[in-house]
């Protein structure tokens, strides 16, 4: 439907199942400015048809946000970007339950100085373990610094809190801690006032370590 009015060379039915490849969960409206968005990047280089890298790189425009090509990283922190994108990948890759890698970026694009692109599976209910390794997958980038570098960074903050979320909603809200027990508490969200926890200071304790316990354990893995 949206490939329709786009002049290309390509074969269109090919192209909107690769298109489909690099979209994964994307509404009509995304991909609508995915394909608007390839035809403007093969206009200002003046082609005469879309090709295949600017679909590329308008679905990375889309995905991850504009290219930061102001900020101009040093060779070692690209080569610790590397490391750490690479970590993810690598860890990704041995999991059973992550899930498939797409493409692992070093471009400054939107909030971080590079990206993995996963094809996430339509799914809505997951189990223990494959939460589990999603949080070790998450966690493949730091310990990629500290193996290969013998010294963290602070690139490692969005994916922590990624862990964290994940890890206290398994504790809290899912039931997956035995020591827990099968309680379902609401987590306060972003920028919410909490007055006072609907637990005890006790159960508060028991939430923290399990949470700790359980990230930590993912960091080993």
């Amino acid at each position: 439907v949206h490939l329709r009015p786009l002049k290309t060379n390509l074969n269109k039915d090919d192209l909107a199942r690769k298109m489909a490849a690099l979209t994964p969960g994307f509404s009509g409206a995304d991909i609508a400015n995915v394909c608007n968005e390839a035809a403007l990047i093969a206009a200002r280089d003046l082609n005469e048809s879309i090709e295949m890298k600017h679909f590329e790189q308008a679905s990375e425009r889309v995905v991850a946000g504009l290219e930061k090509k102001t900020q101009v990283l040093q060779p070692d922190e690209k080569k610790t970007v590397a490391y750490h994108e690479a970590g993810h990948a690598v860890a990704g890759w041995f999991l059973e339950h992550a899930d498939p890698l797409l493409k692992v970026s070093i471009i400054p694009r939107g909030k971080g100085l590079g990206y993995a692109q996963y094809l996430p599976k339509e799914q809505y209910l997951y189990t223990k373990e494959q939460l589990f390794d999603r949080m070790c997958m998450t966690l493949g980038g730091r310990v990629s610094e500290e193996i290969f570098f013998n010294r963290i960074t602070s690139g490692a903050q969005d994916d922590l809190q990624k862990v964290t979320r994940s890890a206290y909603m398994q504790i809290a809200q899912l039931g997956m801690s035995e020591k827990v027990g099968n309680i379902s508490f609401d987590m306060p969200q972003p920028g919410e006032m909490v007055m006072d926890k609907p637990y005890s200071e006790q159960t508060a304790q028991m939430i923290d370590e399990e949470v700790r316990s359980l990230i930590r354990t993912a960091y080993i893995a």
